[in-house]
């Protein structure tokens, strides 16, 4: 597991603030991929619901804080590919 990877698992378990009713999938390019369900945060390439992707920058600004979910979509960093409603519903819990 990257040294990415690993930090972002136990810093996106610290925020989850509820229970995700879904699976999403966080794809990081060249890193790796963690898998976010009912159970939290893990590395992983399980099958989602939903599945984010974004390259290593905008990752890392997404999990700090500097950079929205939703502003990285629309500028194009974010790719959701899937359950948009599950999307929202994740940016919900850790926000």
């Amino acid at each position: 597991m990257s040294e990415l990877i690993d930090g972002a698992v136990t810093a996106l378990n610290a925020r989850l603030s509820g229970s995700f009713d879904a699976v999403a999938k966080f794809v990081v390019e060249g890193e790796g991929s963690i898998v976010i369900d009912s159970d939290g945060a893990r590395q992983g390439d399980d099958a989602a619901d939903v599945t984010l992707t974004a390259d290593e920058d905008t990752f890392r600004a997404i999990l700090d804080g500097s950079m929205s979910p939703a502003g990285a979509v629309m500028s194009g960093k974010l790719d959701v590919a899937g359950d948009m409603g599950a999307a929202m519903r994740l940016g919900g819990l850790l926000g």
